[in-house]
Order: structure tokens, then C-alpha cells, then sequence
């Protein structure tokens, strides 16, 4: 009886409880606490919360730079649960907020940490709608003279317009622009109307597929638009380039390695095409190779313009560019990551099948030792240093998701993966992914969930497998020992005596009766190996194994009578053995002149030259380079002039141009430049003769002043212009003019084009100018964590690359060492970044000590 009269009361009560909010519609939240940025904390509760979101946005972007961009934002969501207020992302003053309608009513911008609060009592359960009247933020906007291009990656979408700013809150996007009447525009959708006004025009674009916040864009500007359709899709291109013989020249390959991608990609994965159109612009000083926006891919212009006579590796970074970026049309886009930890998956699906689609264009190159230059040597870079990080790390807030990127996901996770596809076969390989992709297409997933997807195919425990490969940072260390037989030593150089890479790869030995193969599979401390090993010998021969492995320079004497991939990988245990004190970088230098000689494949000609360079600069005493310079010079000018291919001969000028130190040497690069010697089959372009420019500048010609404004008054692009104009303060010869530019760099806005700055300080910090640019190593370091929040994702890297690289004194190892000890606190990305910059840094160091 009592049972019964508790329920008749609470029947009544009811309607009062639901209003005053004492009982939810569902389970009660954790609210996380308001702070700046995107927290983990933040992400779970909205994705609690919402679904079913839209936006349509309005800007007005006015043609002078320097004028706001008025804009509109309105928001509908789906509120699953009620009774908690709602944080929208907004990363930007809060006198841009002009005004805030919820549901229809007139509401107080409460702006708090980056966020604008949505009232509990002013939402409901169902549909609600959220109106906003601001100033555009203009952080991410990218604005030129005459053109603007969005760049939203990680979580910048903040920094312009209010949104739920997080990857798994995918979204309709409904776009309106109103730009000059002569300017075009590319968004993520197709345009539905264009509205012709007296100075303007007004473009609607169609509602757009469902994706994450960060791969919103459009692009707005005085550009030239070219529509294609090959293998029966029709594509859209945007550029700005001013040689028209350049563009003709390019135009044919750039829409057809397009089309190539989209096909080969379409088969690989049993889905068409998932988006609604496939557009595509090309941007100058566009601070990546390129970011793929659903619907309007953005880009470096210079990237897929190529100059004349471009040799191998610049046809083969274009391909695999364009293949990278068409790839994440599926992974990334179509299927995203939950949480950017898991940035690493989009990147690696991208890197690892753009080596596959590249294959058929290219039938006259060796893939798999392309395949290893462009990923081996990139992620040791990393994996060798103090600051090593594992191919998927923690992520407490999104305003540190910039710093997951860099040569582990790029270049590490896609040899990962290929040892997954050996492991499972690639049959079972491709099986699992399109499973994956139909699984979650147009949704969100982790590492794991793929993970779980491929263990259905095999019975290695793919978990723990992976447990070591993605979760762990490093690489093992290989060794021989003999007693008897031979045995292959797997080591870990962090001392953990349990931790092993699975892997698989092949190690070639020269016999009398020729070359002999066996592959290996090391899964734990030791792998027998099935007799005697005699000279000659290579290992990880096919690319395919990770670590630091047994070289011997003897190896180099044998050069000819070993197949190219092997010859790659020798290269490159050479090199990061020297690295490690075990080979003499003399002895190397030296056995690298005599490959370069002789060396007929463009990839591995470039590798040497690569590794000679950086021998050359960082690795000889000012007096051993000087006096290794006159010999180096002659050599490779003479190589140059014998070259019957204009690709070839290419290579050799532009390592030339980077080594000649000698009076004679910098001489004969200005009399190319002016003019006074041309060499027959090498075409110079406006790129060419300002980077000739500024490097006579940087080696102290003496007419130098004369050189940087005389290129300047000779360069008819506005855009390359403005890009000099912008570096001369760096090429000055006066230290104190270079000293004024780096003060500048400390003002926010005199960073917002960042390749420009990096390139600038790369002429600071040439090794020629290392004895006055060590006093700018402190202060950028104290930079660096204001260049973390406003600027983009590889932007600290990079800024610490150019900075650390070419130094090598005790003072600059110093600095760096107490810079870190002195700040125990200090952001640990950021701290790894640094220790990762500096390896090279402590290293010269150590080796050019008395």
C-alpha cells in the first residue's frame, strides 16, 4: 500500500521535477571543468550530448586585408540530455562577439576560456538553434594581399568562427561568401548560386557531405581556374602562377595523377568516391605540401609547378604528394579518428598506400627503394634522439594536438604497417581495411578498433604485437655474434630487456658464385641464422626491417655487385652508424665521393649527395672543409658538365650551389647567375637564380648588395617578390640588419607566413654564419612556446630545426642543455621536440670534439 501511494505522488510531481531540472533524461554527466582549449574531459561530455549538428555560416571578406570580415554563425544540434550547460569553441577576443540568440531568444555572451556558454535553462531536449553575429577571427584565415585560404587543422576552426571544435562531432556545412566581383572561391561543396552584386558577388554553396570540424575550408582570391574531366570525373584547380609555360607544362600530369588516385583508390577499397565533388587549389607559400580538405584539397603551389627538367625525386614527391593527399579522402575523412592521438592513423593509411598508387605511374623506378629513402632516414632522425615518441601518444587537450605530428607518423608508422601487411598477407591486409572503412564510414574510430578488426585474420596476437610498435618509442639495435654458427642480437638501447620488434627482412651476402639471400625473422633476443656469415654482407638488404644495423664501409668496395635497394639501405646503416661512433665520417666522405662518381640511379645519387652534404657542413672542423672544398667543387662541377641528361645535371648544380665555399667556386655561381656562363641543358628559372641570389649573399660575394636588389627589381611575380623582399633583412651581410629581422620574429605578425620565416632562418643559421647566430638560439627557445599557439602545426619543428641544425659548438650545446634544466616543468612535447632538433646539434658536437 505504501509502494503504491509513493508512485501516485511522484505521477504529480513530475512535470515540476523534468522543469526545474532535478531529474535529467538520461544518466547524470561529469561536467569537466572551463578550460582553454579542447580537453579530453570536454570532448567525451559534448559527444554525450549532441548529434545531428549543422552549420550555416556567412562571411563577408572585403578585398583590403586590413578590413574586418563580418559573419553569422547559426548552429543546429540535437541535445540528447539537458540540464547542463554547453560550451561552444571560440579562440578569439571577445569584443568580436556582436551578438547571441539561442532557440530564438535574445541571450548574455558569457565568454570564458576560449569557450561561450550555452545556458542549461535556455536549451531543451530535441533541436536546438544557436545564432551568432560576430568579427571573423583571422589567426587561421591566412590573409594575403589579394586571396585568403582557411587552415583549420588540429583545432583552429576555433580561432575564426564558434563551433564544437572536436573531430568526432562530424557535421553539414552550409557556406555563403561574399567576396570582390573578380575574385573565385573553392569550398568543400559545390556551388548552388552565385549572386552578381555592384562590386561583389554573393556564393551560396550546396550543404556539405558530414565531416569534422577541422577540414572545413574554402579558399577566396584573385586566382585562375582550370576545370578538367579525365577517367570521367570532373576537377577544378585554382592557382596563382604567373609563367604561363609553367602552368601548361604541369597542367596535364597534376589532373592526371589525380584521376590515377581516385581510380586506383577506388578499387583498393571497393568504395567509390565518398564526397560530393573533388576540387583542388594550388597556393603560394601554403605552409604544408598540402592539406586535404574534403572537396578543396589546398596545395604549396611549388609543389606540383615543377620547373624544368625537375629530376626523379621531385616527380615522385609530386606523385606520391597528390596520392597521399587523394588518400585521405577515405582515411581521414570518410572515416575519421575519434581523438587526435590517433591523428597517426589518417597520415599512416595516406603515406603507406600513396607508395602503392605511385607504383603503375612510374614504371621505370625502384619502389622499394624509394619506398626506404623516403621513410627510413626521416623517422631515425627522430627515433635516435633523447626525444623519441611512440607512433600514438596521450592527449589531454586538442591545443597540444600540433605536436603529434612529425616524422614518426609520417615515416615510422608506414614501416609499421608494412610489416602488419607481411604479417597478415595482403590479401587478409586489404580484407581488413575495407571492412574497417564500411564499418565506419562517415563515423569515427581508433587504432585499436582496426586492430581489433585484423586479429579476426590471424592467430599473432596483433595487440601485443602492436603494443610495441605503435605504443613504445625507439628502435632496436642489431648485432652478430659468433660462436660457431652466427646469431642476429636484437637489443633495446633503453635496457628493457623484454621488449622486441617483430619484424621481417633479408640480409644479401656477396659469395664467390654472387649474391645470396636469406630472409630473417627476428621476433625476439636471437634468431639463428642458418650457417656462417662470410664478407660482403648487407642487412635489412630489402627495406623492410627497422633498427640500427650492422654496416661495415668495406661494403662500398663491393658497390657495383649489389642491387639498388640494398645499396639504399647500406647507405643509410652507414650513415646512422656514424652517427652512433662507429664509422669514421672521414672514411665515409671519402668512399661517398667514389659512389657519386659512378652512382646511375637518381635516388640513391641524391641520398649520397645528401649524406655528403651534411658530412661536409657539420661533421668537418672549418679547416677540414676548407680544405676539402677546392676538390668537392671541381668534382661536381665537372660531373655537372658531362651529364648528357638535363635531370642529372640538375642534381649536380643544386649540390654544387650548396657547397661552394672557395672564391673560384662562389664566382662561378654568380657568373651563372648574371648570365656570363651558361650551361648547356640546364634551364634556370626566377626560383633558381633568387635562391643563387641569396646564397652568393649568405657566402659574402662581394657585389652581393647589388645581387639581392637587382633579383629583386627581376622577379615579375608579385607573390615571389614579396617572398624576397621579405627575406633580404636575413641575407644582409651587416650583422646588426640580421639582428634587427630575428627581433622582429618575436612580433606574432612578422611570423604569420612561416615558410618565409623558415627560410629566413635558415639563411641566419647557415653554417658559414653559426659564430654570430648562436646568440639567437636562447631566444627562440623562449619562444617556442608562444610559436606552439600561434602558428601551425609544424611550425615549432620546424622553427627548431632551422634554428639547432647547423651548429655544433660547446656554447650552443649549453644553452640548449640548460635551457631544459632550468625549466623541469616545462611542456614535455615541446621538450621532446627540442631533444629530437638538437640531435644533430650534440652529435657534431661530440664528434668534432678534440
Amino acid at each position: 500500500m505504501h509502494r503504491y501511494s509513493f508512485a501516485f505522488l511522484l505521477l504529480l510531481l513530475l512535470p515540476f521535477v523534468l522543469s526545474t531540472g532535478l531529474i535529467s533524461c538520461g544518466k547524470s554527466l561529469s561536467v569537466p571543468p572551463n578550460e582553454p582549449g579542447v580537453s579530453l574531459e570536454l570532448a567525451e561530455f559534448r559527444k554525450s550530448l549532441l548529434s545531428d549538428i549543422q552549420y550555416t555560416l556567412y562571411f563577408n571578406i572585403p578585398e583590403r586585408r586590413e578590413m574586418p570580415i563580418p559573419a553569422t554563425v547559426s548552429i543546429k544540434f540535437t541535445l540528447n540530455n539537458e540540464g547542463y550547460d554547453i560550451p561552444l569553441d571560440f579562440r578569439e577576443s571577445a569584443d568580436k562577439l556582436r551578438s547571441l540568440t539561442v532557440n530564438g531568444t535574445s541571450a548574455e555572451i558569457i565568454y570564458e576560456n576560449e569557450h561561450i556558454l550555452l545556458p542549461a535553462g535556455m536549451l531543451h531536449p530535441g533541436e536546438n538553434q544557436v545564432d551568432i553575429e560576430l568579427i571573423a577571427g583571422e589567426s587561421s584565415l591566412n590573409r594575403n594581399p589579394d586571396y585568403l585560404f582557411t587552415l583549420f587543422v588540429p583545432d583552429r576552426a576555433r580561432t575564426a568562427f564558434p563551433l564544437f571544435d572536436q573531430p568526432d562531432l562530424k557535421a553539414v556545412y552550409k557556406l555563403t561568401l561574399e567576396i570582390p566581383s573578380e575574385w573565385e572561391a573553392v569550398s568543400n561543396a559545390a556551388l548552388s548560386d552565385v549572386i552578381q552584386e555592384d562590386s561583389t558577388k554573393i556564393l551560396e554553396f550546396r550543404p556539405s557531405d558530414r565531416f569534422s570540424s577541422y577540414l572545413f575550408s574554402f579558399v577566396a582570391g584573385r586566382f585562375e581556374k582550370v576545370t578538367r574531366t579525365v577517367n570521367g570525373v570532373e576537377m577544378t584547380m585554382l592557382h596563382r602562377e604567373s609563367d604561363p609555360e609553367k602552368v601548361e607544362r604541369n597542367l596535364d600530369d597534376i589532373f592526371e595523377l589525380h584521376a590515377a588516385s581516385l581510380e586506383w583508390l577506388e578499387e583498393y577499397t571497393a568504395i567509390e568516391h565518398p564526397f560530393q565533388k573533388f576540387d583542388f587549389a594550388l597556393i603560394p607559400a601554403f605552409p604544408y605540401g598540402g592539406m586535404e580538405h574534403v572537396g578543396a584539397i589546398q596545395y604549396r603551389a611549388g609543389s606540383l609547378f615543377l620547373d624544368e627538367d625537375p629530376s626523379d625525386s621531385r616527380l615522385l614527391s609530386r606523385a606520391s604528394l597528390i596520392a597521399h593527399e587523394t588518400a585521405h579522402m577515405w582515411f581521414g575523412n570518410l572515416v575519421t579518428m575519434k581523438w587526435f592521438n590517433d591523428v597517426w592513423t589518417k597520415e599512416v593509411y595516406a603515406n603507406f598506400l600513396a607508395a602503392k598508387i605511385m607504383n603503375p605511374e612510374f614504371p621505370d623506378i625502384n619502389h622499394e627503394l624509394n619506398f626506404l629513402l623516403r621513410h627510413h632516414p626521416s623517422a631515425y632522425s627522430v627515433d635516435r634522439t633523447e626525444g623519441a615518441n611512440p607512433i600514438r601518444q596521450n592527449l589531454a587537450n586538442l591545443n597540444e594536438a600540433g605536436q603529434m605530428y612529425g616524422p614518426i607518423i609520417y615515416n615510422k608508422a608506414p614501416i609499421m604497417m608494412r610489416q602488419l601487411e607481411l604479417l597478415l598477407g595482403d590479401d587478409l591486409f586489404r580484407e581488413g581495411i575495407r571492412e574497417y572503412l564500411s564499418s565506419y564510414a562517415f563515423e569515427n574510430a581508433t587504432w585499436p578498433d582496426l586492430i581489433r578488426i585484423l586479429d579476426q585474420k590471424t592467430s599473432t596476437d596483433l595487440a601485443a604485437w602492436s603494443d610495441v610498435w605503435v605504443n613504445t618509442p625507439g628502435r632496436p639495435h642489431f648485432s652478430i655474434v659468433r660462436n660457431g654458427s652466427a646469431s642476429l642480437l636484437q637489443t633495446d638501447p633503453a635496457g628493457q630487456r623484454s621488449r622486441f620488434w617483430p619484424q621481417q627482412f633479408s640480409i644479401v651476402e656477396l659469395s664467390p658464385s654472387g649474391t645470396q639471400t636469406r630472409l630473417v625473422t627476428s621476433q625476439g633476443a636471437a634468431t639463428e641464422l642458418d650457417q656462417a656469415l662470410g664478407n660482403n654482407r648487407i642487412y635489412n638488404a630489402n627495406g623492410y626491417g627497422y633498427g640500427l644495423f650492422p654496416a661495415s664501409p668495406d661494403n662500398l668496395e663491393a658497390w657495383l655487385e649489389f642491387g639498388d635497394t640494398a645499396k639504399g639501405s647500406e647507405l643509410i646503416n652507414l650513415y646512422e652508424n656514424m652517427l652512433e661512433g662507429v664509422v669514421d665520417p672521414a672514411d665515409y666522405y671519402g668512399r661517398l665521393l667514389n659512389i657519386i662518381r659512378s652512382e646511375s640511379n637518381q635516388l640513391l645519387l641524391n641520398r649520397a649527395l645528401s649524406y655528403l652534404g651534411t658530412i661536409y657542413w657539420n661533421l668537418m672542423s672549418k679547416e677540414e672543409r676548407e680544405s676539402a672544398a677546392p676538390g668537392l667543387e671541381e668534382m661536381l662541377w665537372n660531373l655537372m658538365m658531362q651529364q648528357p641528361d638535363a635531370s642529372r645535371k640538375r642534381i649536380f648544380f643544386d649540390s654544387y650551389r650548396n657547397v661552394a665555399v672557395t672564391e673560384n667556386g662562389v664566382q662561378r655561381l654568380y657568373d651563372v647567375w648574371a648570365g656570363n656562363t651558361k650551361i648547356e641543358g640546364l634551364s634556370l628559372s626566377d626560383n633558381d637564380l633568387t635562391g643563387i641570389a641569396a646564397i652568393l649573399a649568405v657566402k659574402s660575394h662581394p657585389r652581393a648588395e647589388d645581387i639581392l636588389r637587382i633579383q629583386l627589381d627581376n622577379i615579375q611575380d608579385s607573390d615571389r617578390k614579396r617572398r624576397f623582399e621579405f627575406l633580404q633583412p636575413a641575407l644582409s651581410a651587416d650583422p646588426s640588419v640580421r639582428d634587427q629581422f630575428f627581433e622582429s620574429l618575436k612580433n606574432p605578425e612578422n611570423r604569420e607566413i612561416e615558410s618565409w620565416v623558415i627560410s629566413s632562418l635558415n639563411y641566419l643559421h647557415h653554417p658559414l654564419r653559426t659564430d654570430h647566430s648562436e646568440k639567437y638560439i636562447l631566444p627562440s627557445l623562449e619562444l617556442l612556446e608562444e610559436i606552439q599557439v600561434t602558428g601551425d602545426i609544424f611550425f615549432p619543428s620546424r622553427w627548431l630545426d632551422a634554428t639547432l641544425s647547423n651548429h655544433s659548438s660547446d656554447n650552443a650545446v649549453e644553452t640548449v642543455r640548460t635551457f631544459l634544466n632550468e625549466r623541469p616543468g616545462y611542456n614535455e612535447q615541446l621538450r621532446m621536440k627540442i631533444l629530437q632538433s638538437a640531435d644533430m646539434l650534440f652529435r657534431s658536437n661530440t664528434i668534432l670534439a678534440p
